[in-house]
């Protein structure tokens, strides 16, 4: 493990994080402590906690709010996948029943707003009106791109450009406030301030890239979730478009029928084929790797040091993971 792990540089900080939302999410309230419990505990990577915590340390900040901003990220987070989960009617997720599938629709949407105004809650304490502002902004944000894509669904004629609008607003955005508000708390000059704002919002697209694509290399075990999933919700994601764009005319048709009919027979194998046989697993791929390489690219005049490494590795990192 190299000294610029991102691992490594945020252990302390990261269990810290962890004990914030562990009282933050108690309620007096059973249910919620019980939806909340399951859903934070059930894992993941905390890579937009981790984030404000090596962009705050990035700019030599050595107080605690950062620990706080990066408990309200992960707030918001949870919060957005409770009601995913919903309107997708998911059943699993990180390889375990989802909230709603145990709890019911009900309970997950509440338990995601509680989540919410909790969140809001904590940035009252932090007491920064700019901390406020971008948090309340990305909220508002992602909120928009949940509901542009739900007006996407069941539509096979969706363009690349019209797709990338909704994963910057509803992933890319928190990854952008992240890597923001990390500057923010530490005080950081305005340029070092965007620059890491672009990071955050090139990373969270290569981020989201390689997620769709996962739907259609990875398996269950790797997934946690069921792959074929977007698919199957009609959702018209980047190997979809452009396998429609770029393959022969049975692969354009049978593609627009899987996204358009829900009650189409879909044969995942066939659809395999001839989204592999199109090439766009591997422009999907290469769209990430840009991604990543301006992410890079917008750290040139951070200086050197293991913090700055360690952002490198995770925008590296985030066009090989398997889950």
């Amino acid at each position: 493990m190299s000294a610029s792990d991102p691992e490594k540089l945020t252990l302390r900080e990261m269990g810290l994080v962890d004990k914030r939302i562990q009282a933050a999410v108690q309620s007096e309230v059973v249910l919620i402590n019980q939806v909340g419990n399951y859903i934070l505990a059930a894992g993941g990577k905390r890579m937009r906690p981790k984030l404000v915590i090596l962009s705050a340390l990035a700019h030599g900040y050595d107080g605690s709010h950062h620990i706080d901003i990066a408990a309200i990220i992960e707030f918001i987070h949870t919060a957005t996948l409770l009601h995913d989960d919903v309107v997708d009617s998911s059943d699993m997720r990180r390889g375990r029943d989802t909230a709603n599938q145990v709890w019911g629709n009900e309970a997950a949407v509440l338990v995601g707003d509680f989540l919410y105004s909790r969140a809001f809650e904590m940035m009252v304490e932090v007491g920064q009106m700019r901390v406020m502002e971008v948090l309340a902004g990305a909220t508002n944000t992602i909120a928009a791109g949940e509901v542009m894509q739900l007006l996407n669904i069941r539509e096979p004629d969706v363009t690349e450009q019209a797709y990338m609008e909704v994963i910057r607003a509803k992933t890319a955005m928190l990854f952008e406030a992240a890597a923001r508000l990390g500057a923010i708390v530490a005080g950081a000059e305005a340029h070092a301030e965007q620059s890491m704002a672009t990071y955050g919002a090139h990373l969270g697209t290569a981020f989201q890239l390689v997620d769709d694509l996962l739907d259609y290399t990875a398996d269950d075990s790797e997934l946690g979730k069921n792959t074929g999933d977007d698919l199957a919700e009609g959702k018209p994601t980047l190997p979809l478009i452009l396998a429609m764009r770029d393959g022969d005319e049975r692969t354009s048709q049978l593609i627009r029928t899987c996204i358009a009919d829900e009650a189409a027979q879909i044969s995942m194998p066939d659809v395999l084929q001839a989204v592999r046989q199109s090439g766009a697993i591997e422009k999907t791929l290469q769209a990430a790797r840009n991604q990543v390489d301006m992410a890079i690219a917008s750290l040139a005049e951070m200086p050197s040091g293991i913090y700055k490494d360690a952002l490198v590795t995770i925008a590296e990192s985030s066009v090989e993971r398997r889950s």
